[in-house]
Parts: C-alpha cells; structure tokens; sequence
C-alpha cells in the first residue's frame, strides 16, 4: 500500500512514522523548505532555542509526553515564581503578588462561573450535537458576553483571557466554538493553569525538535519543497499533484490546516468546504525579547505581565532553563496582532521596546527582539489554530474528521480532544493513521 501525507508537521509526521512503521510505503510533502509546522525554534543564543510557535504541555497530554520520552527529549517546568505586572487602566502598571489580575474577585469568579456552566455543556466529541448547538453558534463570544456578564471588570478582563486561550478576539468566534474549545482542553482552570495545568512544561531545547527527530527517523520519505496543488480521485487511485510532480498513492492523508485543505484542488470537489466566510485564522504573534539573563527574577518578578494596551496582551518568562539567555516570550493575539503585523520591523521593536520599558522599568533594553507573525505565514494561516466563527460548527462540524473518499483528514483542528494543542495534532496523527491501517 502506498500513502501520501500532505504536511510534516506534528499531525503529518506522526502519522507517517505510524504508518512506516507498519510496512506502509509513505511518502510525506512538505510546502515549506522545513519540517514543524506551527513549531518552529529560534536560537536566542548559542545552542539555547526558543519557541516561536507551540510550546506549552501539561501532565494531561499523555501522547506528546510518550513521544518526548520515546524521542529522549526531556520537558522543563515553565517558570512562575514571584510578583507579576498588570496594565488594566490608563494608570502605570500595577504589581500583583500572583497570576491574579486586581481587579474585582467576585465579578471575575461569576464570569469564570458563567463560562465553565457553558463549557459543560457542550459535546466536545461533536459540538454540533451539543443540545443548544444551533443557538450558540449563532452567538459570537462578543454576543454571549453581552447577554450574561455585567460587570465593567468582569467584561475588560474577558478578550485578555480568550485572547490568551485562543488567539481571537470575542468577535471573532462563535459561542459555540469558544466553549468546545475551552471544553476540549480540559476546561478553563487546566487550560489557563502552570503549576499542574496545560502551560506547566515546556520541550527543553524547544518543541521544534519533537519534528526534526520525527523526520530524521523518516529519512528520504520525507520531501520538503513540495507544495501539493491538488489530489485527484479515480475509483482506487489517488494522484497528488505538486508545482512539479504527481505522486500516485492508494489514499492520502492531509494534515494542514482547513484553510490550506481548502486550497487544494480536490476532484471530486468536497461536499462541504473546510472554512467559510466567517472562519478566521488564528491571530497571533510571538515576540521575544532577550536579556543576557533573566534579570527580572533578581527584582523578585515572574515575568508575568497582562497589558490591556498592548500591543503584547501577556508576557511569560520563557528562559532557557540552561541559561545563557533571559527570555520574556510577549503574545500579541486578535486584532492587535493583525494591527501590529501590519508595521514594519522597525516600528514593531520600537513599540515592544517601549512597551516592555512601561511594564518593566527595572530591566534594561532588550539585546535581540524577535518577532514571528503567523498570520501571514503563507503556510500556516494563523496560530494557535484556525477560529470557528457563527455557523461553522453547524455546518462544518460534521465533515471535519469524515474521510473524503480516499482523503483522511488529520491535523489539530481536527481533533475533539485538545484542540489547538500539540496533543490535539499528535491524536489527530494517529486517528489518520488507523484510519489508513484499517480501511485498505
């Protein structure tokens, strides 16, 4: 049996290993001149790396930790110990002895209650079948916050904390995928947590090496440069058609995100399209700022910031934990980061620097800024994942994971457990996989 998987990344990859592994001829086609995906490293300095996309895991993400142990990685804990910065008002930044954000404990308690009594009720294993799916995915977040919060603080802490879950704005998504998304994860207190959450760890060395072994071990299956055009069914046959070649297979599985699944030219023509008009990709970019240690722990910091203003939403302390480098990882997600992609280099240091000086006086100017924008990163379409606006559940929900004829779907977007997550795409990998093995 032969089988092409469209996309090295995570999903892709595991799904080759999966099937090579079991004597299947697998051939896997890379658009980019790299493997990852939306992992991918930064050395910060020399033999330390950052990670400019997917970074964080907790102890609930059983399959990525099998794979790091199988690949003899190993995970740091991501650091949060001491006071945090919080930029919530036209006033200078405040400092909070903890995560916690000053502002009003009970509005906040009732807005996080509000949110975990509709993440509940959602059918993580199929949204659409949830039992008000049609109303919620009606809502957007924007909508669902102003019909159940009142609270001024309550409903200003709110696009912080989804721009940081999700990398959208309330806007930007439907109720309905905002509570699948939450839901999917392992609900709001895991996904927002480090110590014992799903931000606790982090890939020492970087998650863009969980890839690179994945497709060292591949070898020549593997071949980048190669940006699939189209897949074209016959009866038992199935040709992949790239910018300078066809490969012909007996099924493909396509692990790229719903906006690139879309791209390809499929014959026959998928029944439902992937993405529609109100899908929107992820908004986010990550920036890094580099000290020559972490100096802000010496002023008893965690690094740790939130800022309303922005243009970073969050900081976090992201230094290798070898040291040679301190490192304050800034998210820049929604609207702000589709303004903010838009400047040119120049401008966007410039804006970081003085923003980090705002919420940071004690620390000197950083000595390299680096900035990755995955909203115009030609083969990603946006990070975290792709975002489900009205509608898209209802409609798009049930062909996500349904194979096309001969075309499997794999990728994080395709996955009911961890969606957005890198456990999500390793899942997704090995449902594709199986799948394959159990079809033909």
């Amino acid at each position: 049996m032969r089988v092409v998987v469209v996309g090295a990344g995570l999903a892709g990859l595991v799904a080759a290993t999966r099937l090579a592994t079991a004597g299947v001829r697998t051939t896997v086609l890379e658009a980019r001149d790299r493997v990852g995906g939306r992992t991918r490293g930064i050395e910060v300095a020399p033999d330390r790396w950052v990670d400019a996309g997917a970074a964080y895991l907790g102890h609930r993400h059983a399959e990525l930790n099998a794979l790091i142990t199988d690949l003899g990685l190993k995970t740091t804990p991501t650091g949060m110990v001491g006071r945090s910065r919080f930029a919530l008002d036209p006033g200078p930044p405040r400092t909070a002895p903890d995560r916690f954000p000053p502002l009003n404990a009970v509005a906040l308690g009732e807005m996080f209650d509000a949110l975990d009594e509709v993440t509940r009720t959602v059918r993580a294993d199929a949204p659409w079948l949830t039992p008000d799916a049609a109303r919620l995915d009606r809502l957007t977040a924007a909508d669902w916050l102003d019909r159940t919060v009142d609270h001024a603080d309550a409903r200003r802490f709110f696009p912080l904390f989804l721009g940081e879950m999700m990398a959208a704005d309330p806007a930007d998504v439907s109720a309905l995928h905002m509570a699948f998304y939450l839901s999917s994860g392992g609900g709001i207190r895991y996904l927002n947590a480090f110590e014992g959450g799903a931000q606790q760890d982090r890939v020492d060395g970087g998650a863009h090496q969980l890839c690179q072994l994945l497709a060292r071990a591949l070898g020549d299956r593997v071949r980048l440069s190669r940006p699939v055009r189209a897949i074209h069914q016959d009866g038992g046959d199935v040709v992949v058609h790239t910018t300078g070649d066809a490969w012909r297979c007996d099924a493909a599985v396509v692990a790229v995100p719903p906006a690139l699944a879309d791209a390809i030219d499929h014959r026959p023509a998928l029944p439902v399209r992937r993405t529609g008009p109100r899908t929107a990709p992820g908004g986010a970019v990550k920036v890094h700022l580099v000290y020559p240690e972490p100096i802000w722990r010496a002023e008893g910091l965690s690094g740790w910031s939130v800022d309303a203003g922005g243009p970073m939403m969050s900081t976090v302390d992201d230094s290798p934990a070898a040291g040679g480098a301190g490192v304050l990882t800034g998210f820049v997600t929604g609207a702000r980061a589709r303004r903010f992609a838009g400047l040119g280099h120049p401008e966007q240091h410039a804006t970081v620097t003085a923003q980090a000086a705002r919420l940071f006086p004690e620390l000197p100017a950083p000595r390299q800024i680096h900035v990755t924008d995955w909203i115009h990163e030609t083969y990603s379409r946006g990070c975290y994942a792709a975002l489900f606006g009205p509608g898209d559940w209802v409609e798009r929900g049930p062909h996500l994971r349904e194979p096309h004829q001969r075309v499997h779907w794999a990728g994080t977007e395709t996955s009911p457990e961890f969606f957005g997550l890198m456990e999500g795409a390793i899942r997704s990998g090995d449902r594709a996989a199986t799948e394959v093995l159990t079809h033909y």
